[in-house]
């Protein structure tokens, strides 16, 4: 189906997002870009509730998510896009109810499987951005090469106990800018523990997640700093952000010298 461009700002629209509007960095210009924008959300789950609320409270016009888990009891610590009501239910449809209460605007778009490499680039190449919130490394692989291949921007976090990771990927452009191999390489890495195991303080998704919905903003806008070669890291106990430069690794079996 094709997306029918929004070409001017309704008197609800300039009402609701009027704070976006006095931005100079912003203005009507930026925010008919957000609301003529196509992101894709890979989980519904803890990164995926404070990206996908942010993400739709910002006008992002079209939201896709992805997901083939329903929502359990467990998951409500930290998954706030969810609640009791929908326990059982499919995550990827208690989002999209919730995206429409909060911005009747959008399009949200479900999709109710797992990636797959028969699926993945498929999906992808039917959106300007890709924001990972998902929960393994597999699937990070996967997201990463699909997103190399379709040239789609690709805003990548992670959680784990009491720390974070964030990052953007843009290793299809010109210039020093890694993809997810180059920063962990080849290798299919056994999981050494999921939050499930191991556990993870459920304000880090909020605080992750938002960062990572100001990334894909900052992204889909061209403002700012793009981290295409940053790598944040967030340890919430000791209250500290760390920056790491990133670089192309020429010997990346995906992105590297040829």
């Amino acid at each position: 189906m094709t997306q029918e461009l929004e070409i001017e700002l309704t008197d609800d629209q300039i009402d609701r997002y009027a704070r976006h509007l006095v931005l100079p960095e912003v203005g009507e210009e930026g925010q008919l870009k957000l609301l003529n924008s196509k992101v894709l959300v890979v989980g519904a789950g803890g990164l995926g509730s404070p990206l996908l609320l942010y993400l739709a409270a910002a006008g992002v016009g079209t939201i896709g998510i992805v997901d083939d888990d329903r929502v359990d009891l467990s998951n409500l610590q930290r998954q706030i896009i969810h609640d009791t009501n929908h326990i059982d239910h499919p995550k990827v449809q208690s989002a999209a109810n919730r995206l429409k209460a909060i911005n009747p605007d959008i399009t949200v778009e479900t999709h109710t499987f797992r990636l797959t490499g028969d699926n993945a680039d498929k999906l992808i190449s039917g959106y300007d951005l890709v924001a990972d919130g998902c929960d393994n490394f597999n699937t990070r692989y996967l997201i990463n090469d699909a997103c190399y291949r379709q040239k789609v921007p690709l805003v990548s976090a992670a959680i784990m106990r009491f720390e974070g990771q964030l990052t953007t990927f843009r290793a299809f452009e010109e210039g020093d800018k890694p993809c997810y191999r180059c920063l962990f390489g080849d290798e299919q890495v056994a999981e050494k523990g999921s939050c499930a195991d191991v556990g993870v303080l459920g304000a880090l998704a909020g605080t992750m997640g938002s960062l990572q919905s100001v990334e894909v903003i900052k992204e889909l806008l061209a403002i700012g700093e793009s981290m295409a070669n940053t790598l944040l890291l967030y340890d919430s106990l000791g209250t500290t952000f760390h920056r790491m430069k990133t670089k192309r690794d020429p010997a990346c079996s995906l992105c590297g010298n040829k």
